[in-house]
């Protein structure tokens, strides 16, 4: 399976492709940082997310495709922006007919480090350690958007599969 993770932010969208599965090892097929100026307009910015992320979609093709879940924060401002970017990652996997997973920042941790608390140096180690690379993928929206990816790969069959199984009962 292959999955593309994205870390959305209006100034840096992190995103990751790895392919791998349950009980097999993940492997890195891609990394990088989408960025936009902070003085272009939200339209402009918003396009280049959107360009991007369907230009990536259409590279790798992905099965599946992660976004963190916007929870809350105390800056109002930084919570619209990352809200809107995740926006724009979900319709442009839903143009492509990609399958999308949200997971919050909580679950993510868990998943990749064994703790919903842990800092964003334990889960950059973890990603590093799980795709064997030789240093942790930086700036911080990379690891993280690669740790979503990875989350999906191990966690998503599973909920796949208790969900197909309460539809079946219904």
């Amino acid at each position: 399976m292959r999955v593309l993770g994205v870390d959305p932010g209006l100034t840096r969208c992190g995103v990751g492709v790895v392919d791998g599965g349950t009980g097999n090892s993940a492997k890195l097929i891609d990394v990088q940082v989408i960025s936009t100026n902070s003085e272009w307009e939200l339209g402009a910015r918003l396009e280049t997310i959107d360009r991007a992320i369907t230009a990536l979609i259409a590279e790798h093709r992905p099965d599946r495709l992660a976004v963190e879940r916007v929870f809350s924060q105390v800056n109002v401002r930084t919570v619209m922006g990352t809200a809107q970017a995740a926006g724009i990652c979900v319709l442009a996997a839903h143009r492509a007919s990609v399958p999308i997973t949200m997971y919050t920042p909580t679950e993510v941790k868990a998943a990749v480090t064994g703790s919903g608390r842990a800092d964003k140096a334990q889960v950059g180690a973890m990603v590093s350690r799980i795709l064997r690379l030789t240093e942790v993928p930086r700036p911080a929206d990379a690891a993280d958007a690669l740790a979503l990816a990875i989350t999906e790969l191990w966690r998503g069959a599973g909920r796949r599969r208790i969900e197909a199984a309460l539809a079946a009962r219904r």
